[in-house]
């Protein structure tokens, strides 16, 4: 079995001698951290860490990689639990629309948005579909990401909604990073069912999530509660529909506007309530009762230029907050964690820690990855971020655009 020793490590960050499922509120504030540190993995995972003082009967392996990080920050890589990777084609053209003054809105209207995405992506073959997410997987990961949730939702019919699964399923066997799969047929109302919503949720209900269930393509479900999208009583249905079949909740809630959405998706004791940039002191006070995680997709704020999550509220509310790219070829055509890092600093008034909690620790209990990812804990992943030499962590926020990862080592292995 491959060994390997990271030694002289300026800091190694997000320790943890008690491995914790996330964290919340002040103690965001907080990357437990040791200077001047090491760190043995064995095979795919991590058994050693402490100061350089401490390392005993580590050099004395055989067949001992070692890597010298002198001078260089590591963490765990990072957890990015909510994105849209298996898709067609870009959609550039729509952007240079919104730049035109078309709203996200007004271009869904007119039969773009996820309607474009859907009819393109049933005219492109499964073989295609997987290597175009593979590129994009090998693009996050140069960045430094080792866990991502992929959903699907771009399909909107039985066959086209299993052949994105399907995709996703291949990626989980075949890319380095940990893959989470998520069921979205509820992303949106096919142009087929326009004058027929009750018919498409009738399908989503009958037809496709049992066929997701039997060829066990989702452990979520996921669904659009948006003013346009889906209503909280059809949002009730289909997370109803999937935890018959041991599907977790996910939900798509408060990014136009505030209609109940979260307090439907914890109603369901989902997991998550992603997007969350239309939120009210109800919200928050639901979910300090509930053991919901609210995430942030600042990126998506940036593209669409609407409003950014209020991250510096929900903390200091008390609450964890987790941050994901939301990569997908509409709104976030991109998944760099990095410049999320910068965004949620900038735009949402996070320190650099608590943006770091947000896409490790936070980000792998957003996608049930708490017990192997997010932290270095002995028995969990050897998913780690090498960083270039740096004084301080807060570097890679502060240069935004600027390459700050040296090296990802993903299940032990360099990248």
């Amino acid at each position: 079995m491959k060994k390997t020793l990271i030694k002289h490590i300026k800091t190694l960050y997000q320790v943890e001698s008690e491995p914790r499922e996330k964290v919340a509120g002040k103690d965001m504030a907080t990357l437990p951290l040791i200077e001047d540190a090491y760190l043995a993995i064995e095979g795919d995972t991590i058994v050693d860490f402490g100061p350089m003082t401490d390392l005993h009967g580590v050099t004395d392996w055989n067949d001992l990689d070692v890597i010298d990080a002198d001078g260089k920050m590591v963490l765990p890589a990072w957890c990015d639990s909510h994105t849209h990777i298996v898709f067609a084609r870009t959609r550039e053209g729509e952007f240079v629309d919104r730049i035109k003054g078309l709203s996200y809105q007004d271009i869904a209207a007119k039969g773009g948005g996820i309607l474009n995405s859907a009819k393109r992506l049933r005219d492109t073959s499964e073989e295609d579909l997987f290597q175009s997410a593979m590129q994009r997987v090998k693009e996050m990961v140069r960045t430094g990401t080792g866990a991502i949730e992929v959903k699907s939702g771009y399909g909107l019919t039985v066959e086209s909604e299993l052949k994105m699964l399907r995709v996703a399923k291949r990626l989980k066997e075949e890319a380095p990073v940990a893959i989470k799969s998520t069921f979205l047929g509820a992303h949106a109302i096919p142009a087929e069912y326009k004058d027929n919503r009750k018919g498409y949720i009738d399908l989503i209900v009958n037809e496709m999530i049992p066929a997701v269930a039997e060829e066990g393509l989702a452990e979520y479900i996921d669904i659009f509660c948006e003013q346009g999208y889906f209503t909280n009583e059809e949002t009730d249905r289909v997370l109803e529909a999937g935890a018959k079949y041991g599907m977790i909740p996910k939900i798509h809630v408060n990014q136009f506007s505030n209609t109940g959405g979260v307090q439907t998706g914890i109603k369901h004791n989902a997991r998550t309530v992603d997007h969350l940039e239309e939120m009210g002191k109800d919200e928050i006070d639901a979910l300090l009762k509930s053991n919901t995680m609210p995430v942030s997709l600042p990126s998506c704020s940036f593209f669409l230029s609407i409003p950014y999550t209020p991250a510096r509220e929900i903390i200091d509310a008390g609450l964890p907050l987790a941050i994901a790219t939301d990569y997908n070829p509409g709104s976030t055509p991109s998944g760099n964690i990095p410049f999320l890092l910068s965004l949620a600093c900038i735009k949402q008034k996070l320190t650099p820690e608590e943006a770091i909690n947000a896409v490790t620790l936070n980000g792998a209990y957003a996608m049930g990855l708490e017990k192997t990812h997010g932290s270095i804990a002995v028995g969990k992943k050897a998913n780690l971020i090498i960083t270039k030499e740096m004084d301080d962590i807060a570097l890679i926020p502060y240069a935004f655009g600027s390459e700050h990862i040296d090296q990802t080592i993903l299940n032990g292995q360099i990248q």
